[in-house]
């Protein structure tokens, strides 16, 4: 989907938010593999050093006395792929990493982490923190070898153009602008891959890729959902399947006042809202898209559920709109614009090229939003500039996104609390990608990340989404629907078992190839520019799903019905102590 994620991309991915962008960056579709690597038997001895089981000085650092503790048993079979043991420097460097590396995307969890020791051995860690963390599932996912990087401080150098990083059961064999190569790990100690290797191939476009799908040149495809889609890649050798799960799409004003954008200004921030017919938008783009099953979402930045009051209802005021400018000194100059001193600001609004839906939305809304006195044009660059670069950097004043969010909302702390604007101050850090500060709403967030009643939780995080609709930053459209096509003559197996999933479709370890090509190949509409799994590069929902989560292990994984469940990292359930 073309979309954002909860950003980090390998470590912190667990709390982040996914942008997608459909139609990903231009590439060569080709779908020819490089040679797989020889595979050695699992217990080759480690053929690099491994460094210390345990890190000197630790990690975390956070100030306080200790409130939780947590403590994880890794399997003692739990290898990297050169055979290296997982240990508790492992998950020091992952934290260092997340909280330390300039530019990092979300330190939400981890700034709680007082310091992380190893218990009985190296293979026993435990963590702790000054704080009870609610959504501690969520954090210890996408782990970094400490023995791969030269500074677990500063990774921002490191997986420039290849992560050969690997806890499960693939390893990175190549990755290049044509294509990514996905090969078994032979030291991987749990059930090994069910085909020789996975091919990744990017498209420009749906034409391109359902083409491709079509002629047999690619397996799966995971396109972005539209009205027809079903009708375009009708075949007797393609089936899909189509659900609805936690993206949600919306449009999002950039209101920090450092940057000085147009929005900064809230009153000419809510008269812009205040103006903008969602109803309007929705019958026009959605209900064609939706074939009359889905409806305006109005929750906020969260798909319904106990956290949803539709408090972002009714928002539409245009007369409103008109009375607050005027009350406030904006005046209409000789070309229809509002202005205030002289000024008219031209609102710069970001989409991804090549995305059909969007660019249809723009074409619809913004004669009607010029009409009314605001100057928007279209600010547009494909997907890679748009959420590896200028939506991490704020450098927008009105974006349109699909947003996938893993199963709680502990992502709205990263996304929309104060101390996670990216700034100075910060190094950059952060996921706050709309500028937005509300030092209530925030302490409402935060104070959620640390209640454990749920009931208590969900009215927490409900205050806080009053408040955001309240300050108009910004506007939900559609709960969005994942959409997967393969075809059943070349694959077979639980190819539809995780589409709904946060992870995407990254069971395919256990798909089947049909045809006996000894391989899959995946179709994909977005293609990663970067590696990086704590900077901006991890921003995307497709460079998460291709280039982190099919290879970093997790403490706990995310399910097709939204749980958190163990995985074979550790030996049980971790044991959660409250202090």
């Amino acid at each position: 989907m073309s979309k954002k994620t909860s950003k980090v991309l390998a470590f912190a991915t667990g709390v982040a938010l996914i942008l997608a962008a459909c139609g990903g960056d231009d590439g060569d579709s080709g779908s020819e593999a490089s040679t797989p690597a020889s595979e050695a038997p699992a217990t080759e001895a480690p053929a690099a050093d491994c460094g210390p089981d345990v890190l000197e000085g630790g990690a975390g650092g956070a100030e306080g006395d200790a409130a939780m503790k947590i403590t994880f048993d890794i399997s003692p079979d739990a290898v990297w792929q050169d055979g290296c043991p997982i240990t508790v420097a492992d998950f020091q460097c992952s934290v260092n990493a997340t909280l330390n590396t300039p530019g990092s995307i979300s330190t939400t969890g981890y700034d709680k982490i007082i310091s992380i020791e190893a218990g009985e051995s190296s293979k026993q860690v435990v963590v702790t923190f000054n704080a009870v963390y609610a959504p501690y599932k969520l954090l210890f996912g996408g782990l970094i070898q400490a023995s791969a990087v030269a500074d677990c401080n500063d990774i921002s150098g490191d997986f420039a153009s290849l992560n050969q990083v690997s806890g499960r059961e693939w390893m990175m064999e190549s990755f290049s602008p044509d294509q990514l190569v996905y090969v078994p790990n032979p030291n991987y100690w749990g059930d090994a891959p069910t085909v020789e290797r996975v091919v990744a191939v990017p498209f420009a476009d749906f034409d391109t890729q359902s083409a491709a799908l079509l002629a047999g040149e690619v397996d799966f495809i995971y396109p972005q959902f539209f009205a027809g889609i079903s009708d375009a890649l009708s075949d007797a050798n393609v089936t899909s399947k189509i659900d609805f799960g936690g993206d949600y799409e919306g449009f999002y004003l950039q209101a920090d006042p450092a940057r000085g954008g147009p929005f900064s200004d809230p009153i000419f921030r809510e008269a812009f809202a205040k103006s903008i017919d969602r109803d309007a938008v929705f019958e026009q783009i959605y209900i064609p898209l939706s074939e009359g099953k889905g409806k305006l979402l109005n929750c906020g930045p969260i798909v319904p559920g106990q956290y949803c009051d539709e408090a972002f209802a009714d928002q539409f005021d245009p007369e409103g709109a008109v009375a607050l400018l005027e009350a406030n000194g904006w005046t209409k100059n000789g070309e229809g614009y509002w202005a205030k001193d002289g000024n008219a600001p031209t609102i710069r609004w970001i989409i991804n090229t090549g995305n059909t839906r969007r660019e249809n939305t723009q074409a619809f809304l913004i004669p009607l939003l010029q009409a009314a006195g605001f100057n928007v044009v279209a600010d547009n660059c494909d997907a890679a500039c748009y959420f590896q670069q200028r939506l991490p950097a704020l450098d927008y004043d009105m974006a349109m996104y699909i947003s996938t969010a893993p199963p709680d909302p502990a992502y709205l702390v990263s996304s929309f609390t104060c101390a996670q604007i990216p700034s100075e101050a910060n190094s950059q850090q952060g996921q706050n990608s709309t500028g937005w500060c509300n030092e209530e709403a925030s302490a409402l967030l935060e104070k959620s990340d640390v209640t454990v009643d749920e009931a208590e939780r969900a009215q927490l995080v409900k205050d806080a989404l009053k408040l955001m609709a309240g300050d108009y930053v910004m506007l939900p459209l559609f709960q969005f629907p994942k959409s997967g096509f393969w075809r059943t003559d070349r694959l077979a197996g639980p190819v539809d078992a995780e589409l709904n999933n946060y992870r995407a479709f990254n069971n395919f370890s256990k798909w089947e190839d049909v045809d006996g090509d000894g391989q899959i190949v995946l179709g994909a509409e977005q293609w990663p520019e970067c590696l990086n799994p704590v900077t901006e590069c991890a921003n995307s929902s497709w460079m998460v799903w291709l280039t982190a989560f099919p290879i970093l292990p997790n403490v706990w994984d995310t399910t097709n019905d939204g749980k958190l469940v163990i995985t074979n990292l550790v030996t049980k359930e971790p044991v959660v102590e409250i202090l």
